[in-house]
């Protein structure tokens, strides 16, 4: 028998309905915070950003690959590491069936790492994606929008992240999931926490390119498809630590 509450079709119909009115409120919410996003005021970039991608070195205007409005997902895949985040694996395992319908909005979305390109290629075929993907690499791109730390931040314990100052730094003995993190990427955990998650956007208009807005830690949750699957599952998201993998490793795990 299960312990959790059962009843009727009528009183699950009752219970519903008000879960619907809920349901609608959020709704309406979520599309007032979208409005203000796009309320925000954009900021003109005037920095001289370069970047390596499979068509040869690039601008931050090239990314826009002709559309005018540009979605970055910063993903955290450092020099130094041997693959790409697992959690921003699973994120970019949704990018492949979003690109081509984006792109014919006038929107393009291009992930954007500080790995060396020829890293992000390897990676790219090992896990089946074909979304552009740019390396960052010898660029100020990363440490602009927050998502790259220097050594020296990272040992200061003030790090800018999420608009706010903090230190990433685990207090007293590593938790065995920082341990994991860090280990599938094959770095320490200071190395791997040098980088961050983000979503950053711009606009082109008129030859000048815009940043208009920028989202990180859980502002990144709702690109993260699986999540919006759970918490519509029977027991949400049921979580005891990190227990996704890179797609290609549950078979192994």
């Amino acid at each position: 028998m299960t312990d959790h509450t059962t009843g009727t079709r009528e009183e699950w119909l009752a219970a519903r309905l008000e879960l619907l009115k809920a349901e609608k409120e959020l709704t309406r919410r979520n599309d007032e915070v979208a409005r203000q996003r796009q309320e925000l005021p954009w900021v003109r970039v005037d920095k001289e950003y370069r970047f390596d991608t499979d068509d040869g070195p690039a601008t931050l205007a090239d990314l826009f690959r002709g559309n005018s409005q540009l979605l970055v997902y910063h993903f955290m895949f450092g020099p130094d590491y041997t693959a790409g985040c697992p959690s921003c694996s699973s994120i970019a395992d949704g990018f492949n069936g979003s690109v081509v319908h984006l792109a014919n909005h006038d929107v393009t979305l291009h992930a954007v790492s500080q790995a060396p390109l020829a890293k992000l290629q390897v990676y790219k075929q090992r896990m089946g994606w074909t979304f552009p993907w740019a390396s960052s690499a010898g660029s100020d791109f990363n440490y602009d929008f927050r998502v790259t730390h220097s050594a020296d931040e990272w040992r200061s314990g003030s790090v800018e992240y999420n608009y706010r100052q903090m230190d990433v730094r685990p207090a007293g003995e590593m938790p065995p999931s920082v341990i994991e993190m860090a280990s599938g990427v094959g770095v320490d955990w200071s190395t791997y926490r040098q980088q961050g998650p983000g979503v950053s956007a711009f606009v082109l208009e008129d030859g000048a390119v815009y940043h208009t807005y920028s989202s990180y830690e859980r502002g990144v949750d709702g690109i993260w498809g699986m999540y919006s699957w759970l918490d519509r599952a029977p027991r949400g998201r049921n979580e005891t630590g990190v227990w996704w993998r890179r797609k290609d490793e549950y078979a192994r795990s």
